[in-house]
């Protein structure tokens, strides 16, 4: 699969995005103009009929279950954040808050401020204060701010990404292209598909382990919930796959086309809740070597060192559960592996300690381990 985008608006996105406006704003005003100048209009009354909007502002309650109504809810408890560096450049996305008035969102929404630089964040209420990143973790691309002032707005109910099957409807909101509480809809559209990113500015790749969704996600959407029909976070946007394409001004820029992918909420949340508690989060590992240029289905153990990465780790988990040098493994619980992406992005999806069953194949027979996993260092 190609890399998948991410990151916040730039300035060539955001003029073509204002072409855009301009345009249905100037054909409309046109369209109006015509009418008004052919009118046979006697100086009598008209009424188009339908109801009185003159009796003051209309009462937007929604039930509950409806988009609306999910809406709603949700909407006062996401924001939107920019982080500008030192040296003046900067990203924008989307967060939202979490027990004890942290914010969650993505590591790569906020990297630009790491060193020296500055991050505001704007509630739905308008309201707009600074925040400091309480932690963060590039390899699962979650990051926790904490905004230096009060706010009375809620946090957002946690759900579990682990009961959502293909077909479940979804909610995204955010802040795509600057546009703060933006809200589109869409359905889950895969779970557990391996998406190797690309960080902002040819950072650092990473695998996720994502629910596919399509749910409009455009650059700004980054960082904001994905929610189930009950407005329980299910997820964090944080990708998106395009097909390229220029702008007017010949920049290449990226949209969406209906591929969008979110860390699943169970992973999300325990890397937030370990960052909040330390600082940092531990990533999970098993212990191998993996060769490249093995065709699949599944992933082969090396059988020799590659660059300075033994086939086996000596003392760690894939050795404790007796896996060797060239079995091939097929599968992780009960999902399929199909290749060095799929294995990377379900390990990584795990914590440290856990427990979890390798099937592999070593001479044309096959067996099933039960493997600790380790923290890397």
């Amino acid at each position: 699969m190609p890399s998948a985008s991410r990151g916040g608006p730039s300035l060539g996105v955001l003029a073509v995005v204002a072409l855009i406006v301009a345009l249905v704003a100037g054909g409309v005003g046109a369209g109006i103009g015509v009418m008004a100048t052919g009118s046979d209009d006697d100086g009598g009354g008209v009424n188009l009929g339908g109801s009185d909007s003159g009796t003051g502002p209309a009462v937007k309650s929604r039930p509950p279950d409806s988009v609306a109504g999910v809406a709603q809810k949700v909407l006062p408890s996401v924001v939107s954040i920019k982080a500008q560096a030192a040296n003046g450049q900067g990203a924008g996305g989307t967060g939202f808050i979490v027990n004890g008035g942290y914010i969650v969102t993505n590591n790569h929404v906020v990297q630009a401020a790491g060193s020296g630089g500055e991050i505001q964040v704007q509630f739905n209420d308008k309201k707009t204060l600074p925040a400091t990143i309480k932690g963060h973790d590039p390899g699962s691309d979650v990051a926790v701010l904490k905004p230096e002032g009060g706010h009375s707005l809620p946090a957002l109910q946690v759900g579990n990404s682990d009961a959502l099957a293909v077909g479940d409807p979804v909610i995204a909101i955010g802040s795509p292209l600057g546009l703060q509480g933006s809200v589109t809809t869409g359905i889950v559209s895969s779970l557990n598909r391996a998406v190797p990113t690309q960080g902002e500015g040819g950072g650092d790749a990473n695998v996720l382990n994502a629910i596919q969704t399509d749910a409009a996600i455009n650059p700004g959407n980054s960082g904001g919930p994905l929610v189930d029909a009950q407005g329980r976070v299910i997820g964090i946007n944080t990708a998106i796959l395009t097909l390229g394409g220029q702008s007017l001004g010949g920049e290449q820029q990226s949209g969406n086309i209906g591929l969008g992918f979110a860390i699943p909420i169970n992973q999300g949340k325990r890397v937030a809740e370990e960052i909040i508690r330390t600082g940092t989060a531990k990533r999970a590992q098993l212990g191998i070597g993996m060769d490249q240029k093995y065709q699949g289905p599944g992933v082969k153990i090396a059988e020799r060192a590659t660059g300075g990465v033994e086939p086996v780790a000596k003392g760690g988990p894939a050795e404790r559960a007796g896996l060797k040098a060239g079995d091939v493994i097929t599968k992780l619980g009960d999902q399929p592996i199909e290749d060095p992406a799929d294995l990377s992005a379900q390990i990584r999806s795990r914590a440290p300690g856990e427990k979890v069953k390798v099937t592999y194949v070593r001479a044309g027979k096959e067996t099933t381990v039960e493997v600790t996993l380790g923290a890397a260092n």
